[in-house]
């Protein structure tokens, strides 16, 4: 996305590598610079369609094509209401048709064709099917609920697992440590009776065992 370029300060990305394009609902974009002075005031015009937008709807531009960024932005608002699963029906051809009518809803309103008789059908859906739209919202959220309370569970089950990890690996260390200071009182103990050059690389040993015992406890 190297050649993106803002349709109103004509910035590019090449002249500018923090540039970062946002959109909001409409689907055209502009920087972010271009967006505080436009929407000082928390709200305004998009300057290409006219729309009134807000300030706080600006999101950063995730598709290089705006219709893409456009697409998702009304799909994700339209099945918040169109949220029926094929339990809800009596037939899969009926749900299929459902679904047909979901995506030309979407199409049409992301491709300005027959908005306003688009946007009457969705209000007429909500108000048809206010009922199941609260029940499936409710069900969503419970199972969105449940799923948080097993990722939790996993996520304590994995502290405790890290937890028990580390203690048995600290024993070990420490099990070790005590095995091989164990080995240097019997040496201390012969010490006497050992040549030099022997005395010489037991201390070597000596320290160094102390060096991994202060490593150890740090």
């Amino acid at each position: 996305m190297d050649d993106q370029v803002c349709p109103r300060c004509k910035t590019t990305k090449y002249r500018n590598p923090s540039l970062k394009l946002m959109v909001n609902v409409c689907g055209h974009a502009l920087c972010e610079s271009c967006v505080d002075l436009l929407f000082l005031k928390g709200s305004g015009a998009c300057p290409d369609c006219g729309v009134a937008l807000r300030r706080s709807n600006f999101r950063v531009q995730l598709f290089e094509d705006p219709l893409v960024e456009k697409e998702v932005d009304i799909r994700k608002r339209v099945l918040k209401d169109f949220n029926k699963k094929e339990e809800d029906f009596a037939s899969l051809a009926e749900y299929n048709n459902y679904l047909e009518e979901v995506e030309t809803i979407i199409f049409n309103l992301t491709n300005n064709i027959d908005v306003i008789e688009t946007n009457k059908r969705i209000e007429q859906y909500k108000k048809e099917n206010k009922d199941i739209i609260l029940k499936n919202k409710n069900k969503i959220g419970k199972e969105e609920y449940e799923l948080e309370e097993i990722l939790e569970e996993e996520k304590i089950q994995e502290e405790t697992r890290k937890k028990l990890l580390a203690q048995e690996e600290k024993e070990e260390k420490e099990k070790k440590l005590k095995a091989k200071e164990a080995l240097i009182d019997e040496l201390i103990f012969s010490l006497t009776l050992m040549p030099r050059p022997l005395r010489l690389l037991l201390d070597c040993l000596v320290l160094r065992i102390m060096e991994e015992k202060v490593e150890a406890q740090e």
